[in-house]
């Protein structure tokens, strides 16, 4: 399935050192993280409370039974051993396409750590929400909200404005 990306840097861009890329360790990283998930918000960096989090996934999940568009936000601390945000996100995306419960209409990425957030969607969505339209709500409602450190709500309006163009 071909996928549409873009990335925005939310201050800086972090400095990565050279790594080395191993697909088998990390396939069989993320097979043991998400075999036991199929939520829409996995908080790997534990940045979201838990009332925060259930609230999150209620409104994806409730938006997912209505309109069968599934979209699926990570946070992660870290994107080892990948030497960029892009293809951790890009390869994640891959990785959870290949399994109907977790293949995302739209996957959101982001790294309270790296300063980073990443947003790919399927091809099939771009005449209700193209690359300008989805930019647009990330710099308007997301940014804002993750400079103050907001990230649920940053979570929350972007994903709201995402739903509304879906719908």
């Amino acid at each position: 399935m071909k996928k549409l990306f873009f990335t925005l840097l939310l201050l800086s861009s972090v400095l990565l050192s050279a790594q080395t890329k191993n697909d088998i360790d990390f396939a069989s990283r993320l097979k043991s993280t998400f075999s036991q998930s199929t939520d829409c918000v996995n908080d790997f960096e534990k940045i979201l409370k838990p009332e925060e989090l259930k609230a999150l996934n209620t409104t994806l999940n409730n938006f997912e039974k209505k309109y069968l568009y599934k979209i699926v936000i990570i946070t992660t601390p870290s994107i080892e051993p990948f030497q960029s945000f892009e293809e951790f996100a890009t390869d994640l995306d891959q990785f959870l396409s290949k399994d109907p419960r977790l293949d995302p209409t739209l996957l959101i990425v982001v790294s309270k750590t790296l300063r980073q957030i990443q947003l790919l969607s399927v091809d099939f969505i771009k005449y209700k929400l193209n690359t300008e339209d989805t930019q647009n709500i990330i710099s308007t409602y997301s940014i804002p909200e993750l400079k103050k450190g907001n990230y649920y709500k940053a979570l929350e309006q972007a994903s709201n404005e995402l739903i509304k163009k879906l719908q």
